[in-house]
């Protein structure tokens, strides 16, 4: 007999801690077995081997009562349900679904009302709710359904397909067509219309159609595959005029658009409707109107299509002539009609340009650069002005003609309202100039009248990258100088004027300039111009001027970073240096000792701002939390002399919340989960957070012991 369980050995009996595990047995012949055995055939013995899986017993209902109590238990499990995942839509459909079955249709109707006022806005209920109408025979129920849900959710297309395929099936094609009517005033996507147009030629109603076309163009006039469809819907009636007035009218619309690929779609298939229909003037007038209509970058594909029509009617040779012609007629319409449209200009000039007479470029620059914008305004200026550079850029660059390059640049700055408006790239481009050059003087001479005329930070840096480039140190001091006249709030530059005096190893420059800076009554990023300030004193070895910067910085702003920065560094001023000195010297209770003080003085500083924290500006609780975390970071950080538990009963308690969000009638809507921080000195204070944290005690203490 086995004897009972030993206490001592848990739960096993002597017996079984007597038995041993067998040894593995040793395979001798490890040769391939005359009959192999598969994966398969594996596979296969151990599905046979299962058991069949256990299924509840079948339920047969026999009575009324028995069937009422069964619809009785499902629709409670139902209802529960619901009201633990009420914003599930899945749960409502299965719902109203089993309802259906029952074939208590008022019950699964009242179900799909009540998800509907779950969530009205999800179409997938209404699909389902009108498809368990139109199943069940219940047709102006579904019409009602229908209705709601395109009233609703008008901009939901399938909704009104589903309802405009019902009233079909139905045979109402006039209820269908009243649907149609319906989602257009909602002016849909071209696939709308298209379906309507679809539906009116099933019934033969051509002129319905035509009808909608042109609404359809009139919904979408920039759209060229509208137009397109239209001509092509008049060419397979027959309708060749009425095909080609649709692309005349097309044209007019089109040409609006921004974007060529839509135009130079719509001139393709104007030009091949007039080669279908032999009119091979018509489709050269139209190639050569849109190839000066469409950028020249941008109409690859028409060319291509103009090359292979000339190909077959007509002589390559004379074709480009004729093109440049043509485009510079309407290059000159263009420019007549309006000579302040410098987009025009631009293209004539360009076009110029790749003919190669530099005379004629240099009169059609003379010309554009002769109409000044209307008003005194740089936003009227700012295209303008674009003309100038490219004038000086091709005089330089490609006429190579230096004198007259100079004489562009003289000519523009002169005529720039300098006392309303300028602009820095102008003068930079014309010292840069200068400076290819080498006549630096007059490079100089041009930023310092921009200086004078009209200071930009843009000259400003520019000046003094090439004065440092050049080496002239009392010139990029006198430019500092002046740039902080003008902009004495400008953090940058004074961070780059210290740099300057700093990479020149004058100490105290740097440092007077950094005072003047922070004694500024307005700047435009002082934490970095501070940053600067301190990372200075820091690399000089200053560290007692530091300890002053952060006082006074902390008198300015007591932000969690210059806390934080702050006893960062006091835990590692001087470390390096005095650790490599005591190293050497082999002094290690004096290392120790300096450890304990930078210790203890950035402790100090964490508890200087632990303290304002908690009592100037107790709401800012997650800042608080975070200096913890910083402080105990640092505790960690100096290793046995850090006390970690000094921060850690300090630390607060992260608490998961929740609270209401109130709807417009200032009704909870919905609840959202947040995060609060419960620190030690507030738990003592509020009786209900004793309460709480004797719960949580409780609570651990009994978790502990479940898993002893």
């Amino acid at each position: 007999m086995a004897r009972e369980a030993d206490p001592s050995l848990g739960f096993l009996t002597k017996r079984e801690t007597e038995v041993k595990l067998p040894r593995p047995t040793r395979v001798k012949n490890k040769t391939p077995a005359p009959v192999q055995i598969t994966a398969e055939q594996i596979l296969r013995e151990a599905r046979e081997r299962q058991e069949a899986e256990i299924r509840p017993p079948k339920q047969k209902i026999t009575d009324p009562s028995e069937l009422s109590d069964y619809r009785l238990r499902k629709r409670k499990e139902f209802e529960d349900l619901i009201r633990r995942v009420r914003w599930n839509v899945g749960v409502w459909v299965k719902y109203a679904k089993w309802e259906e079955s029952q074939k208590d249709f008022a019950r699964a109707r009242s179900v799909w009302e009540r998800a509907l006022e779950v969530d009205y806005r999800n179409h997938t209920l209404w699909l389902k709710y009108a498809e368990f109408e139109m199943k069940n025979r219940f047709v102006n129920h579904a019409r009602n359904i229908w209705d709601r849900a395109v009233s609703l959710l008008p901009r939901v297309d399938q909704l009104w397909y589903k309802y405009i395929h019902m009233e079909e099936m139905l045979g109402n094609v006039a209820n269908a067509r009243q649907v149609f009517e319906r989602w257009m005033h909602w002016t849909p996507d071209e696939q709308g219309w298209l379906s309507y147009i679809k539906f009116e030629l099933r019934y033969n109603e051509v002129e319905r159609a035509r009808g909608i076309y042109e609404r359809y163009v009139g919904c979408h006039p920039r759209s060229a595959s509208a137009w397109i469809k239209f001509a092509k819907f008049e060419m397979k009636k027959g309708e060749v005029a009425r095909a080609r007035l649709v692309y005349e009218a097309a044209v007019e619309a089109v040409q609006a658009l921004e974007d060529p690929e839509e135009v130079e779609k719509l001139f393709v298939a104007f030009a091949e409707f007039e080669e279908r229909c032999k009119e091979t003037e018509r489709a050269r007038g139209i190639y050569k109107y849109a190839l000066d209509h469409i950028p020249k970058g941008r109409a690859e594909e028409l060319y291509k299509k103009f090359l292979s029509f000339e190909k077959q009617y007509g002589d390559k040779e004379g074709i480009e002539d004729a093109i440049v012609g043509k485009r510079r007629f309407q290059y000159e319409e263009e420019v007549r009609k309006n000579p302040l449209n410098y987009d025009g200009w631009f293209d004539y000039i360009r076009l110029e340009e790749s003919c190669g007479d530099k005379e004629r470029v240099r009169e059609i620059y003379e010309r554009a650069i002769a109409n000044l914008p209307p008003a005194e305004e740089k936003r009227y200026w700012q295209r303008y002005i674009y003309l100038w550079i490219n004038y000086a850029l091709y005089e330089e660059l490609d006429a190579e003609d230096m004198e007259r390059t100079r004489e562009v640049y003289r000519e523009c700055l002169k005529l720039i309202p300098h006392k309303k408006f300028s602009f820095a790239k102008m003068w930079l481009l014309a010292a840069q100039f200068e400076i290819r050059q080498k006549n630096l003087k007059a490079a100089r001479q041009i930023l310092g009248n921009a200086i004078g005329l009209a200071p930009k930070d843009k000259i400003f840096k520019k000046y003094i990258e090439i004065e440092l480039q050049l080496g002239n140190m009392n010139r990029c001091r006198i430019l500092y100088e002046k740039y902080l006249e003008w902009s004495p709030a400008n953090c940058y530059a004074w961070s780059k004027y210290a740099e300057l005096e700093i990479s020149l190893h004058e100490t105290e420059r740097a440092r007077a300039i950094f005072e003047l800076a922070t004694a500024q009554p307005a700047l435009d990023m002082p934490e970095v111009l501070w940053k600067a300030y301190i990372d200075f004193e820091i690399s000089e070895g200053e560290y007692e001027r530091t300890r002053q910067l952060y006082e006074r910085l902390l008198e300015r702003t007591k932000h969690l970073k210059v806390w934080t920065s702050y006893a960062k560094f006091e835990a590692i001023a001087g470390k390096e240096e005095e650790e490599t000195e005591m190293q050497e010297e082999n002094d290690q209770e004096s290392i120790v000792e300096l450890d304990k003080q930078r210790l203890q003085r950035s402790r100090g500083v964490f508890e200087r701002a632990f303290d304002y924290f908690r009592t100037v500006m107790p709401e800012l609780k997650e800042e608080r939390a975070m200096l913890l975390e910083e402080w105990l970071n640092m505790e960690d950080s100096f290793g046995g002399l850090g006390d970690v538990s000094l921060v850690q009963k300090k630390l607060p308690r992260k608490v998961k919340r929740k609270r209401a969000i109130l709807s417009e009638d200032n009704t909870p809507a919905r609840f959202e989960e947040y995060y609060e921080y419960i620190f030690p000195d507030e738990a003592a204070l509020a009786p209900s957070l004793k309460i709480l944290e004797a719960a949580y005690k409780w609570k651990k203490q009994k978790i502990g012991s479940d898993e002893d």
